[in-house]
């Protein structure tokens, strides 16, 4: 109920503080409330707490820059559990377990720095050997078994092993950046570019932190921008701050993954906010950037924004068919005495026209104007003729098809809300009462 709410008020243009990552938060909460994942034990989720920020949730083999799928957790720790550091990790398991049983509330940091410390330096060995050694990459990669094991073992190394650094930087940013810009972007690049963070391969991570301070996360780019005092992409690229664009572009990729995933299961009113983010991430990364030559980047955004259309357009596509089949005005023959429309799939189509209307906003940036147009007048116009001619059927309905009429009747005024407004449904309802009015005056003179 509260997704809705939210999503009704981004489509009537309200301004919600904090709307937008209310909305993601909701939407990780539905996807995850069918499909639990078990609950790490004390000592793994104190060994994986400086990862925390760093966290997605994404399905697919798909790496984000500087991300760490949170599926991976489970694999990683039983290969640090049984062939990282099998006597250590049994020692700190133990450990924490004791203390937790006698009465501290969390597991000792000494404890866990210790083992972080171990376990981070073991990794880097063997990442080491593995840079040189075919044969132990191979082994590595089959022993934890998942795609991109190498990548995220490097992901955890690096993180684990600047923790404090890690911990300074966080402590040192505003828990909240509305707007990336003026005096607010130099504050930030002064402390990026800080000797706390001049660390090699820590960048990533760091401007990772930046972007999940900030209100709008594509205004990440303008630290690459205000590097390269140019928006050419070819000098941003060069700049020290071109991992920016790349984890920007990377973070689209993984919303328009989310946004396929949302669709895929039917949750079109989740979706409605995560079209809109899409949509503005994109503007802005075109509105940032000087893409109109050859890039890579402009190659792959231009990959990212086909993507979208052809997900938009197939789901768009499919609107007027579904309409069509429940408000299709039959005839008496057609109909089963006592039968009415599916609730729940007139819910869903409901949906998807609201989801239709709140495309045109954005289609233009995501490639789907012309589809979306043309479906959402075609949907106008097949309700247009068709709500007419389902009232006028129930004005002269029998005992047999009434309830059946009644109910398509219903299902018109729900959508025609959606297509032509809510004073245009209560028009609508009005003229339905007068239509049931007359059916019971000729059911009585019967």
């Amino acid at each position: 109920m509260l997704m809705t709410e939210l999503e009704r008020a981004v489509l009537r243009g309200d301004e919600v503080p904090g709307g937008d990552m209310l909305l993601q938060e909701l939407r990780a909460a539905m996807r995850d409330s069918g499909h639990n994942a078990p609950r790490f034990g004390a000592p793994a989720r104190a060994f994986f707490r400086p990862l925390e920020p760093f966290l997605i949730d994404i399905e697919g083999d798909r790496k984000a820059p500087g991300r760490i799928a949170r599926a991976t957790l489970g694999p990683i720790w039983t290969w640090i559990s049984r062939d990282l550091a099998p006597d250590e990790a049994k020692s700190y398991s133990d450990d924490v377990s004791r203390a937790l049983a006698g009465g501290d509330l969390e597991p000792p940091d000494s404890l866990v720095h210790s083992f972080q410390a171990f376990a981070a330096a073991r990794m880097r060995s063997l990442l080491d050997a593995a840079q040189s050694d075919e044969k132990a990459r191979r082994k590595m990669s089959t022993l934890i078994a998942m795609p991109g094991a190498m990548d995220a073992i490097k992901d955890i190394q690096t993180i684990v092993s600047s923790r404090d650094t890690l911990d300074l930087v966080a402590g040192r940013l505003p828990r909240h950046i509305r707007n990336l810009s003026e005096g607010m972007l130099n504050n930030v690049k002064g402390l990026l570019d800080s000797p706390l963070c001049a660390q090699p391969g820590l960048q990533p991570y760091t401007l990772i932190m930046v972007a999940n301070r900030l209100a709008v996360p594509w205004h990440l780019i303008r630290l690459a921008v205000k590097a390269a005092e140019s928006d050419d992409v070819a000098r941003v690229a060069a700049s020290p701050y071109g991992a920016a664009v790349n984890i920007t572009l990377g973070d689209i990729e993984r919303m328009v993954a989310e946004l396929k995933g949302d669709l895929k299961h039917g949750r079109t009113v989740a979706v409605t906010s995560l079209l809109k983010c899409i949509h503005d991430a994109v503007r802005g990364v075109r509105t940032e950037l000087d893409l109109s030559a050859d890039s890579q980047w402009a190659r792959q955004l231009a990959s990212i924004r086909s993507e979208i259309s052809d997900v938009l357009t197939g789901e768009i596509e499919s609107v007027p068919g579904r309409v069509r089949r429940l408000v299709r005005p039959r005839q008496v023959r057609d109909i089963v005495r006592g039968s009415v429309l599916d609730a729940d799939e007139v819910n869903e189509t409901e949906a998807m026209i609201e989801f239709v209307g709140a495309c045109r906003h954005f289609a233009g940036e995501l490639a789907a104007s012309e589809v979306t147009l043309r479906t959402f007048q075609e949907v106008q116009q097949y309700l247009d003729s068709s709500t007419r001619a389902l009232i006028d059927a129930l004005r002269v309905a029998s005992e047999h098809d009434r309830a059946f009429r009644k109910s398509q009747v219903d299902a018109a005024i729900k959508f025609c809300g959606k297509a032509f407004g809510q004073d245009y449904a209560a028009l609508l309802v009005k003229a339905a009462e007068t239509a049931e009015g007359a059916e019971r005056r000729v059911a009585v003179k019967a």
